[in-house]
């Protein structure tokens, strides 16, 4: 291989990127060129060899390889950006500072590629790029959850904001609408989740996924409960308080998620025998009430960041059209939760 080498130094910005990301924002290789530079020793971080998963501190300096014909990745990610989809996410905008964006994410958009998605957020982002940095996603959403959406302006922030959401330090509140209402009217769901696939063997119609299985089964997945020490298994804890109810045929619950599990709330509504409205991977036998909107009425109310200084910012994210017509219907008045998204959990 011949090429040219060049140096450049980490900024501030970039404070707290993995290595290996870091090398593929300014060169056109995969991860396993990346990984095979590193074990040949051509990547080198303040003159020493480095393993892909660095967590990289500003004003280190990267040695890294540029292939013939290759040429750094060009600096602005915005500059072959649509303006169709920056003018589009301009308007989902619900909060910005100088570090991050929170978008009021639409229900039916995906959040980042896959399998049939089409159009997503994380496709998107480019378009809102401010020089050298295109944002990153933060956190996820389910493709039919609508909300609270958080993306950091540049790598040093998703660090920090990814670190606060590992670590509990950032709460999340949720709003649903459920079939039934949980009883009790508050209190927390604990129980050890594992993904699943159908099975007609087992007695509950469904058995863990095994690490050989098949595609079309991994279409189907969903999240069963299980026992701590399975294979997979992960622990989970959802804190929930009833804010309203319509009889016994729907209530309005407030969420606070502790844990940060593939399905948890959907899956924990549908432990309380209570699943989310219009949730058909996890519905309960009970009776649905008609009349109301279509849709999955779950919606990320509010996220509150901590600060070093200062008080928390709170995001709240307006109802969704479907979910907004549906507490018509039902007669819920946002007014009955409070102005503090905490206030139903207090």
């Amino acid at each position: 291989m011949s090429g040219q080498i060049i140096t450049e130094t980490v900024t501030t910005k970039e404070e707290g990127t993995r290595l290996d990301r870091w090398v593929k924002r300014r060169v056109p290789v995969t991860q396993g060129q990346v990984e095979k530079w590193l074990r040949t020793g051509q990547i080198r971080v303040d003159g020493g060899r480095a393993k892909a998963n660095m967590r990289l501190e500003a004003g280190m300096a990267v040695r890294l390889p540029i292939l013939d014909g290759e040429a750094p990745r060009q600096r602005d990610p915005a500059a072959n950006a649509s303006q169709k989809d920056r003018e589009f996410l301009k308007e989902l905008i619900i909060y910005e500072d100088d570090e991050m964006i929170a978008f009021n994410k639409p229900a039916g958009l995906a959040v980042q590629g896959g399998s049939g998605q089409g159009r997503h957020i994380d496709g998107m982002l480019p378009a809102l790029s401010e020089g050298e940095h295109r944002p990153v996603l933060v956190h996820r959403l389910d493709k039919d959850t609508s909300g609270v959406l958080l993306v950091a302006k540049y790598p040093a922030a998703a660090a920090r904001l990814g670190e606060l959401f590992r670590g509990r330090e950032m709460d999340k509140v949720y709003w649903a609408v459920t079939v039934g209402v949980p009883n009790p009217p508050f209190g927390q769901i604990r129980c050890w989740m594992v993904k699943g696939v159908p099975d007609d063997r087992e007695e509950s119609g469904w058995r863990p996924v095994s690490p050989n299985v098949k595609r079309r089964d991994a279409d189907r997945e969903r999240m069963i409960r299980t026992a701590q020490g399975v294979e997979g298994a992960k622990h989970s804890i959802t804190d929930y308080a009833v804010i309203s109810t319509a009889g016994q045929k729907a209530a309005w619950v407030a969420l606070k998620p502790l844990t940060g599990r593939m399905h948890q709330l959907r899956f924990h509504m549908l432990e309380m025998d209570t699943s989310i409205l219009g949730d058909f991977k996890y519905q309960s036998r009970r009776e649905v009430p008609n009349g109301l909107a279509p849709g999955l009425h779950l919606h990320a109310r509010a996220l509150i960041i901590p600060r070093e200084h200062g008080k928390p910012i709170s995001i709240v994210a307006p109802l969704s059209p479907h979910m907004k017509e549906t507490f018509e219907t039902l007669g819920f008045l946002e007014q009955e939760a409070g102005k503090n998204p905490l206030a139903p959990f207090v």
